[in-house]
């Protein structure tokens, strides 16, 4: 039987969200306890479903505490849950990211959230110089239909050293190289989620090895790392 996500997990957050509270969540901590240990048992199925295809060499699943030092927002529990896997560096680069949250406000995520300067202005250069292999995965059908386009923040017009008229200037503008593909709550209680996530993760590959190419080579295509 696939792993799936338990019912009461959408149950309990939608709860917590009428009383974010740490009396409420106190009393009510061992049933989060046994939803939290039922959750971590479908993210580590995801774990093994990577690493069938991937090299994972990190699972971080996030607390439910929020920091709210900086935050105007002063609620001190999260009303999702989070985990990311982490590609084993420095050959393999970027990373994925499920979120489970009720309200339909589900979804996966893949890519590169936050690049290194170095990083980013690697990748930009690489568009800058040639954009033909990265617009050719990008427009793949199978890809774009389950992945859509590039989600993220951007400059307004060019990053500096940049031209603005260049024919990639949509790519190069890009500060961050993510997708999202949002999921419905019935979508992620139905027991072939997991399968479905799957699928996803392992149709965002040809996307990963090109950047993972790019991140480890210089602009004349020799390795960084050797």
């Amino acid at each position: 039987m696939s792993q799936i996500v338990p019912k009461e997990t959408f149950t309990f957050f939608k709860k917590l969200e009428k009383n974010n509270n740490r009396d409420w969540f106190n009393e009510h901590k061992p049933e989060f306890k046994a939803i939290e240990a039922k959750v971590k048992l479908f993210y580590n199925a995801v774990l093994e479903q990577l690493n069938k295809h991937d090299d994972i060499d990190k699972l971080k699943i996030f607390r439910i505490y929020r920091d709210v030092r900086f935050s105007k927002n002063k609620l001190p529990y999260k009303t999702h849950f989070g985990g990311s896997f982490h590609r084993t560096k420095p050959k393999l680069r970027g990373g994925y990211y499920i979120h489970i949250q009720p309200n339909d406000e589900s979804f996966i995520a893949t890519g590169f959230w936050e690049p290194a300067p170095a990083d980013l202005l690697r990748i930009r250069k690489e568009f800058e110089m040639d954009d033909r292999e990265i617009r050719e995965i990008l427009n793949n059908k199978a890809f774009k239909t389950i992945w859509g386009g590039f989600v993220g923040d951007e400059v307004k017009t060019a990053p500096k050293g940049f031209s603005k008229e260049h024919k990639a200037i949509d790519l190069i503008k890009k500060k961050q190289y993510i997708f999202v593909k949002k999921y419905t709550d019935k979508e992620v209680l139905d027991s072939d989620f997991i399968n479905n996530v799957g699928k996803a993760f392992k149709a965002i590959r040809p996307y990963f090895d090109y950047m993972s190419d790019v991140l480890t080579t210089d602009l004349n295509g020799v390795s960084l790392i050797d």
